[in-house]
């Protein structure tokens, strides 16, 4: 009779287990469309519980109010400032578009420029691989680097014309951010209750978690926000066409590492040398090199310092990874995943009693 009440026992935790499973991946497809607005209130609270926090201690019993204010801080120093950048963002990518549909700007034209000042070198490369002349210079880089332009500014187009569901997503966000802001460690409490992880491990796997994604707001969205303004601000003072459009574009390469705004600055550069611009051209790489390339080189270490305890390559290839399989939002889920990655391994060895040896 105990053997038979055994195995039914076990037979009712092995049901109950496909039951949970089951229901628990049907509510994540469920919740799938909203992915992207549940990962950003997530990122949100984390980033401003601190402010919660204080404002909860000169109110105590509010927290509600609390929580309010906070939200109210967010929409004023992210969401407002956001939303002019993409309004005036959206309206020099429709102009510039417009002109090249036009032919008032011809990318291979530009290009027959580079071309045609490039050093014997550079020329005798070019014809190893194919480009002997200003013709198959056209036909190979030309209209690759049109399309590539008429891509990039589409995309901030399309962008204008999907504003109603990114209010929707934005109204997830705040909703979604109020309710973590407020209930996040009752909440906390429950997954801790209900995960089943030893306490000191899923405090681990939660501590990485919540100092990656602060590591890499303040590390990398707000350095590249700082490098797109210098970026943008220097070439509206050289002159060039639609400094905001090209600002913004920088900031985006900041992100990628081992690359980040030589991405744009260098052809840029290219291009005013070329095209006789000389001083222009010596100014623009002169601060690539020491003022927006040195923005990330001191604001990076004091913003995030190696908390993190990420190797720069991995970082590197997450992120290029994450950017692949989901767009801007991987700029943030594929180093959290790495960091995920690391602690659960960091977790087995030393459940295995392996002596782990210190971070390069």
């Amino acid at each position: 009779m105990a053997s038979e009440g055994e195995g039914r026992g076990a037979d009712g935790r092995w049901s109950f287990l496909v039951i949970l499973i089951a229901i628990s991946a049907a509510f994540a497809l469920v919740l799938w469309p909203f992915l992207t607005a549940i990962l950003w209130a997530v990122i949100a609270a984390i980033l401003f519980t601190p402010v919660y926090r204080r404002l909860l201690a000169r109110m105590p019993g509010w927290p509600n109010s609390a929580a309010l204010l906070t939200l109210l801080l967010i929409v004023g120093i992210v969401i407002l400032p956001a939303a002019i950048l993409s309004v005036a963002l959206v309206g020099e990518a429709t102009t510039v578009y417009l002109r090249i549909q036009s032919g008032d700007i011809d990318i291979a034209r530009i290009f027959t420029t580079l071309f045609a000042g490039l050093p014997g070198w550079a020329t005798t490369l070019l014809a190893n691989l194919g480009v002997k002349n200003l013709a198959d210079a056209r036909d190979v880089f030309g209209s690759g680097a049109a399309d590539g332009v008429r891509a990039v500014l589409g995309q901030a187009l399309l962008f204008g014309q999907s504003i109603f569901g990114l209010l929707v997503k934005l109204s997830v966000v705040l909703y979604l951010a109020f309710f973590l802001l407020r209930d996040g460690d009752t909440l906390q409490r429950r997954v801790a209750a209900a995960v089943p992880l030893r306490a000191d491990q899923l405090g681990l796997l939660v501590d990485r978690f919540i100092v990656v994604v602060r590591a890499t707001i303040k590390g990398s969205i707000v350095v590249a926000i700082i490098q797109g303004m210098i970026g943008g601000t220097v070439l509206w003072m050289l002159g060039v066409e639609a400094p905001l459009l090209w600002g913004v574009l920088m900031g985006a390469a900041s992100l990628i590492p081992a690359v980040g705004t030589g991405l744009v600055w260098v052809p840029m550069a290219l291009y005013l040398f070329f095209s006789g611009a000389i001083w222009q051209g010596a100014v623009l790489v002169f601060c690539g090199l020491f003022v927006i390339g040195m923005v990330d080189n001191l604001l990076r270490p004091i913003l995030v310092g190696r908390e993190t305890r990420i190797p720069d390559y991995v970082v590197l290839i997450t992120t290029l990874g994450g950017l692949q399989l989901f767009g801007f939002h991987g700029i943030v889920i594929g180093p959290v995943i790495a960091a995920m990655f690391i602690a659960v391994w960091d977790i087995a060895a030393q459940m295995r009693g392996e002596a782990l040896p210190p971070p390069a």
